[in-house]
């Protein structure tokens, strides 16, 4: 046998993606995951877990689970990145509830800190994050559906408060917001 892990070579899970695939069925695939995005994931992981030992298990159950349903991968809903992070989210929640149910691991003041893991506000840098994103998916659109998510989604003004403002009908507001939103949903996240 050939290759860094012999149950890839043992098992061609190759056969089994089709055209929904990650592309982590393949020593390039998981090479270039491992290269983009294990320092982002390592990072998350000590920020949401706080231990380095359980960061670096909780990256590499994300990337042996999303390795066991790369087939199932699909990106209209989003790139390569936010699948794992996806991932990693229901990782970190489950390594949060076993170490809540070991006390002889955990401090009791933690139990519940780590059990409402789920339940946290974004900090600082996680906001950053989505602000990012938001702006550079905004940017893609043209001026006048952007213009109109801004005020009617971010903002949260009636569409016939932004129709007064700027001397068009209500429903060329709508269908500007319509429209962008379709366009968002189709455009992948962070490529």
């Amino acid at each position: 046998m050939s290759g860094i892990c012999p149950v890839v070579d043992v098992v061609d899970t190759r056969s089994t993606c089709g055209t929904a695939c990650a592309g982590l069925c393949t020593d390039d695939g998981i090479a270039a995951v491992l290269a983009a995005d294990r320092a982002l994931l390592h990072w998350r992981a000590m920020r949401g877990l706080g231990d380095s030992g359980l960061a670096e298990q909780a990256v590499q159950e994300t990337l042996l689970r999303a390795w066991r349903s790369c087939a199932m991968f699909d990106a209209r809903k989003g790139t390569v990145r936010t699948w794992l992070l996806a991932i990693q989210r229901n990782v970190m929640i489950d390594i949060a509830r076993a170490r809540a149910i070991r006390p002889a691991d955990t401090e009791w003041d933690e139990v519940g800190q780590l059990s409402d893991v789920r339940y946290a506000h974004p900090d600082f840098a996680d906001r950053l994050v989505d602000c990012l994103l938001v702006a550079d998916l905004l940017a893609r659109l043209p001026e006048s559906q952007r213009t109109a998510v801004v005020e009617v989604i971010l903002r949260d003004r009636a569409y016939q408060e932004v129709a007064d403002d700027f001397g068009i009908p209500v429903g060329t507001v709508k269908t500007r917001v319509h429209y962008a939103l379709r366009s968002l949903r189709r455009l992948p996240i962070g490529a």
